[in-house]
């Protein structure tokens, strides 16, 4: 793959924990794939993976299982 953000070869997915909200409306969502450049060291995540992330969480009680907090995993 091709980093978007220096143009040079040598980019991997990792898959990371996010949290979103806060006390009551905290969500922790696992397995969100990032980006990450060992060229320039630049990480980031897709449009694609920012869209299922809001979706994730518009859906948040499809996609959760509870928790001493709501969590759900990237798919």
């Amino acid at each position: 793959m091709i980093c978007d953000i220096c143009g040079k070869e040598g980019v991997h997915t990792r898959r990371v924990t996010r949290s979103y909200g806060k006390h009551k409306k905290l969500l922790v969502i696992e397995n969100v794939p990032v980006v990450s450049c060992s060229r320039c060291g630049e990480s980031y995540i897709t449009a694609e993976t920012l869209h299922e992330i809001e979706r994730i969480k518009l859906n948040r009680q499809s996609f959760a299982t509870k928790r001493p907090i709501s969590v759900a995993n990237f798919t």
